[in-house]
């Protein structure tokens, strides 16, 4: 999945625990009781791929000090 196709799943994923949540709070029994777990679990690792790729593209890209010493 590239990263737009995350960023665009990370969004549907949230808009859904929010109509979860919101089911839950109006005193409603959600269809499936671990459904909201599931929905943070899933969000939790696209943030963490997510998180990764900016650390190693930081990481691969030279700093502006490295830059400053070489000139």
């Amino acid at each position: 999945m590239d990263r737009e196709g995350r960023a665009k799943r990370l969004g549907e994923l949230r808009d859904e625990l929010m109509h979860e949540r919101g089911v839950a709070a109006m005193g409603g029994a959600p269809p499936s009781p671990g459904k909201i777990r599931a929905l943070r679990t899933n969000i939790a690792r696209i943030l963490t791929i997510m998180g990764e790729e900016e650390r190693l593209a930081a990481r691969s890209e030279p700093s502006v000090e490295a830059k400053e010493d070489a000139a």
